[in-house]
């Protein structure tokens, strides 16, 4: 099978992060999910981008840095997007890196939606924010996303279910996917092809 491409955001602001570790927990599982497929992961760790974010938002156009982050979450096969929600919703730095994406960039893309908390007063925000959010820019987010409180760190039978649901989801939608394959280089020569003998020429 073609190699796919897996990207995960990041949004948590502190280090070490329960959001960036639920976000590798959900990649691993998700690699487990697609065993003997060849998969290229690129984490996008919001924080270290987040200058560059707001100068975005600014001036219109991205630093170097932040164009890489970019096209490594558009052009994937699939992305697993993690945020610490914030009075009830995805943090700014979250919404911000979304707001610098071209509007039809994600269309199509399978996402496995993650969000961590203090409490699990805050586990509907993956349903009545992140997926409308997602839904939006007319991307395909997986049906079970996976909320993870601070409670849940201490007894994670259930988590560890969540998880691994969610990210038998996405891996399926993601073996499917031919997205890093269509956003390939344009001008490329297909496969096959001679400048000499036209297709298939020896």
């Amino acid at each position: 099978m073609t190699a796919r491409t897996l990207a995960v955001i990041a949004a948590g602001l502190s280090q070490p992060s329960s959001t960036r570790l639920l976000a590798d927990r959900l990649t691993e599982a998700t690699l487990r999910a697609l065993d003997g497929v060849d998969v290229d992961v690129t984490v996008v760790e919001l924080r270290d981008v987040a200058q560059d974010v707001t100068n975005n938002l600014l001036t219109g156009f991205p630093s170097p840095k932040l164009d890489t982050a970019i096209q490594a979450v558009t052009s994937a096969d699939g992305l697993i997007a993690v945020t610490p929600i914030f009075t009830t919703s995805y943090s700014g730095l979250f919404k911000s890196f979304v707001d610098v994406l071209d509007p039809q960039s994600l269309t199509g893309m399978p996402v496995l939606l993650g969000a961590t908390g203090g409490t699990e007063r805050h586990s509907l925000a993956i349903d009545y924010a992140m997926r409308p959010l997602f839904t939006y820019l007319h991307a395909n987010p997986v049906p079970t996303g996976v909320y993870a409180a601070s409670s849940d760190w201490g007894t994670e039978a259930g988590l560890t279910d969540r998880i691994e649901r969610a990210a038998s989801e996405l891996a399926a939608l993601v073996r499917a996917s031919e997205r890093s394959q269509s956003i390939r280089d344009p001008f490329a020569l297909p496969e096959g092809f001679s400048p000499v003998g036209g297709f298939g020429a020896q």
